[in-house]
């Protein structure tokens, strides 16, 4: 845990450096959308990686989290400081709400997948049909620049506030590694009717698991409001998100401390690649972002950092062999 904590202490300490000496737009975009790609895949990847309950609807609790930002603001007139942690909360709710209507009747694997595809499917109906809503219009938050507005003149104030968010997830991800209820978590995901033998509740278990990725994917919903304004029904409960949180995940490392971050951070960097070097080809650039993929799933199914680490066995291997 201590070598865990040092880790999250340096990464953070390092990253803000970055930010602050930085001079270059371009640079601080790209560390800020890689940060919030890494925060939707560390919220998955305490669902998915670590309790092994596979969502392919995630953006269902970022939409709830956006929404909630919005309206408190638009509606309710609060500080945006005052509206998160009601964001934070409702969207927690709504995962507990969700996994108590799948898990208490034992929908596992592709059901509970289709599942919550199909919930935040009709979250995204429903938002386009209510008028508070917007409907397919969407609602525009006001710019009111300043830090006590949660809107900054700059990247980098957005930087340090994502960069505490990813931390927090970090430090939440470490203490599932080795605290108690994150072994429950892992065992219900290993073998549920054995971690049912030696006394753990799965349903309690997986309804913490999922209570805390939903508010981790909140914070994101909340967070992108604040940056860009603007929020419809397309964007809060689209598909895009979801895929999003858990491809990072998956190429990164599920069920890794680091991995959801090294798999979104490489994503990104791809991303922004392929598009720069082939702009002018429409859809090549896309093609080539999913070769790349297939073949990261093909050749290192346990991610990137599971790749590394089986690297890191082989070398250790050959030197022994060599002694």
């Amino acid at each position: 845990m201590k070598r865990d904590l040092c880790a999250i202490a340096l990464f953070g300490v390092v990253l803000a450096a970055v930010a602050a000496l930085s001079q270059s737009g371009v640079l601080l975009t790209f560390v800020m959308m890689s940060l919030y790609a890494a925060l939707l895949s560390q919220a998955w990847n305490i669902l998915g990686g670590y309790g092994g309950q596979l969502s392919f609807g995630h953006a269902l609790f970022f939409g709830v989290g956006a929404y909630a930002q919005a309206l408190g603001q638009l509606n309710l007139g609060l500080n945006p400081w005052l509206v998160l942690p009601g964001a934070i909360a409702l969207g927690a709710l709504v995962g507990v709400a969700v996994g108590g209507l799948t898990f208490r009747y034992g929908l596992k694997g592709s059901y509970f997948a289709l599942v919550t595809l199909a919930f935040a499917e009709v979250f995204r109906i429903l938002a386009l049909s209510a008028s508070f809503t917007g409907g397919g219009v969407g609602l525009m938050v006001p710019l009111q620049e300043g830090v006590a507005n949660m809107q900054f003149g700059s990247r980098r104030g957005y930087i340090y506030l994502l960069l505490a968010f990813v931390l927090l997830a970090l430090l939440v991800t470490a203490w599932l590694r080795h605290s108690r209820f994150g072994a429950y978590l892992q065992a219900v995901r290993d073998n549920e009717d054995a971690a049912r033998a030696i006394g753990v509740n799965p349903l309690r278990v997986k309804l913490g698991g999922i209570a805390l990725s939903a508010a981790f994917m909140s914070v994101a919903g909340a967070f992108y409001v604040q940056v860009f304004q603007y929020i419809d029904p397309g964007i809060a409960f689209g598909s895009a998100v979801s895929v999003e949180a858990l491809v990072g995940a998956i190429v990164g490392g599920m069920g890794t401390l680091w991995g959801p971050l090294l798999g979104a951070v490489t994503l990104h960097a791809l991303a922004d690649l392929t598009r720069n070097l082939f702009g002018e080809l429409p859809g090549i650039s896309m093609v080539i972002y999913g070769v790349v993929l297939i073949l990261i799933v093909m050749f290192m199914p346990r991610g990137i950092t599971g790749g590394g680490q089986s690297l890191g066995r082989l070398f250790k291997t050959k030197e022994r062999a060599r002694v």
